[in-house]
């Protein structure tokens, strides 16, 4: 099996990037609670910038360990898929999907 290098990469976020972006929404509320009759609408830009910052504090979203173990496994010739665990998890993910488009999730 020969292994090209066309996987492209996902630049780093930065948690100090995101903690700014979550302040800015923070200020910007306080500023607009300030204001009176006022009314502050959250924009789903801002809840994903605070869902990525209580996601950076918690850890590591992914194990940069485990990633390099499965590349070098890959260079090697070594790694070894199993494709009853691909199916499984294939299944489970598409079964996740489907309920969360019926709206049971």
């Amino acid at each position: 099996m020969k292994v090209n290098n066309s996987i492209h990469t996902i630049p780093n976020l930065s948690v100090n990037e995101n903690k700014k972006n979550a302040e800015d929404v923070v200020s910007t509320q306080a500023v607009n609670e300030n204001t009176a009759g006022s009314t502050v609408h959250i924009s789903s830009s801002a809840t994903n910038f605070q869902a990525i910052n209580t996601s950076a504090e918690m850890g590591s979203v992914v194990d940069m360990e485990r990633v390099q173990e499965i590349k070098q496994a890959i260079s090697d010739g070594v790694f070894k898929v199993n494709p009853e665990v691909v199916t499984d998890r294939l299944i489970e993910a598409a079964k996740e999907l489907i309920s969360t488009k019926e709206g049971r999730s």
